[in-house]
């Protein structure tokens, strides 16, 4: 299969190039290099250094993709609070063009890498498919908006795109950077004999799911009919209870330093992957403590500072 990987070498994109690479698929990566690093990309595969907010038309009429992973994205919340315009041109205009130009050329279906935190916000239970969206930072309502238009893609044309709603994701390769990294921002502190902060009483929750597990998920969601799904564990995890993990992982010795709630923070965030499982077939098998000693000897071998 002829795949193109939008964003495919930053984090989560690398891990899905690499699982296609894996089953004997032509991969071809665009990405601007903004986050994403060539290293993160393996030789298998090519790689266009293009952005997504350019026309995309020469691309797809090269490349005459079957497949499409579409993982690039302004992924940084705090950025897209100051910088909601920006945001906005790579995460809504960004993906129509990504949808455009692969309706134009007769390109294959389009899987959407979306977020479950950013976009149901406070969660009083596992949240479902089916529940009340209330993003809370234009990054979450850019990314409704991107399903918003899968959706009627798939209406107006009779397309199959599947959007994948991510719980927290972490594993090797992931920077230390916004929220969705407090476990490599963990563990980078913890490589560098630094103690981490802890905001408010650390009895935040969040639904850790290894890049692994959402790599196998992204894959299993092609040849669906179309729809949204959860990508997750269905499991919460407190900051303070993920800190002393990364410590027994670590073998640090430190404690976190407390600091002032963050405003606008959720308090609890957890996934149900249900119809996942249904439809899809997935079920994340990585267990925490596994997840975190991988990403730990990842950091250990291309962190030395």
């Amino acid at each position: 299969m002829r795949a193109l990987v939008t964003g495919g070498a930053g984090f989560i994109g690398s891990h899905v190039v690499d699982a296609l690479l894996a089953r004997g698929d032509d991969v071809t990566v665009l990405d601007s290099l903004a986050i994403g690093t060539r290293e993160n990309v393996k030789s298998a595969a090519d790689l266009l250094v293009r952005d997504i907010r350019e026309p995309l038309d020469d691309v797809f009429a090269e490349i005459e993709p079957e497949a499409i992973f579409h993982l690039a994205a302004q992924a940084d919340v705090r950025v897209s609070v100051e910088r909601p315009v920006e945001d906005a041109e790579t995460n809504v205009v960004g993906t129509i063009r990504v949808l455009d130009a692969a309706r134009r050329h007769g390109s294959g279906q389009v899987v959407f890498s979306s977020t479950g935190g950013a976009i149901y916000g406070e969660c009083d239970a596992p949240a479902k498919e089916t529940d009340a969206v209330a993003p809370l930072s234009p990054y979450g309502a850019a990314k409704l908006a991107g399903e918003e238009y899968l959706r009627m893609f798939n209406r107006l044309y009779d397309l199959n795109h599947v959007s994948l709603r991510y719980g927290n994701v972490y594993g090797p390769r992931q920077d230390p950077h916004g929220e969705a990294g407090v476990v490599a921002i963990f563990l980078g502190a913890a490589n560098g004999n630094e103690q981490p902060r802890i905001y408010g009483d650390g009895n935040q929750t969040r639904d850790y799911v290894y890049v692994g597990d959402v790599a196998r998920a992204t894959l299993g969601a092609l040849g669906h009919e179309g729809g949204v799904f959860n990508v997750g564990t269905g499991r919460e995890t407190s900051v303070t209870y993920l800190w002393d993990r990364c410590r027994q992982v670590s073998g640090s010795e430190l404690d976190a330093v407390p600091a002032p709630a963050r405003p606008g923070e959720l308090g609890r965030s957890v996934l149900d992957p249900a119809r996942a499982a249904r439809e899809l077939g997935f079920q994340a098998i990585v267990e925490l403590d596994e997840g975190l000693r991988a990403t730990w000897d990842w950091i250990r071998a291309n962190r030395k500072e």
